[in-house]
């Protein structure tokens, strides 16, 4: 028996459509960071973090006053932070991330999304909820979205936006 466990991901292959393309982004470390003083944070991680909420800087977004997410390549290691005012958290196993990409990537997005994320510049994050799942979604670049998804809804999300896809195509 092997001591490596298998990784099955839970959107096995991408869907194609009419203006849109949606698959999964490969694996990440993520990090859910918490700081009341972001200057202690910014010392332990030895980067800037973004403060303007929404504002995506150097694989960090900043979803609150006090909130950051760190997404990076596997094997990337932060310090907990141990003695600290900052909270830490690996949280790389909860969340996966949907891409979605494409001239209608926006739209595909807004059949279950409330925001108009025509709306949402590139490089600008927000936390919102698809029905009623919540999700992040990341403008990375013109027409490309990525959406961190809990994980066990990731099965679901990608079969919802697939449908949409096809409705809108």
């Amino acid at each position: 028996m092997s001591d490596t466990p298998l990784r099955i991901e839970p959107v096995s292959a991408p869907f194609v459509g009419e203006g849109v393309t949606i698959g999964v982004a490969p694996p990440m470390v993520r990090y859910a960071l918490r700081a009341r003083d972001p200057g202690v944070l910014e010392g332990l991680l030895g980067l800037a973090l973004p403060r303007r909420i929404g504002a995506i800087e150097s694989q960090i977004a900043c979803l609150g006053p006090d909130e950051w997410l760190l997404r990076a390549p596997l094997g990337t290691r932060i310090a907990a932070g141990e003695g600290l005012p900052v909270a830490v958290t690996d949280i790389s196993e909860r969340a996966v991330c949907l891409t979605v990409q494409g001239p209608r990537a926006a739209q595909t997005l807004m059949a279950g999304c409330p925001l108009d994320l025509d709306r949402l510049a590139v490089g600008r994050a927000t936390r919102t909820l698809f029905e009623s799942v919540e999700i992040i979604v990341l403008h990375t670049h013109q027409d490309v979205f990525e959406v961190e998804v809990w994980r066990s809804f990731a099965p679901w999300l990608g079969l919802v936006l697939e449908r949409a896809a096809r409705e809108l195509g």
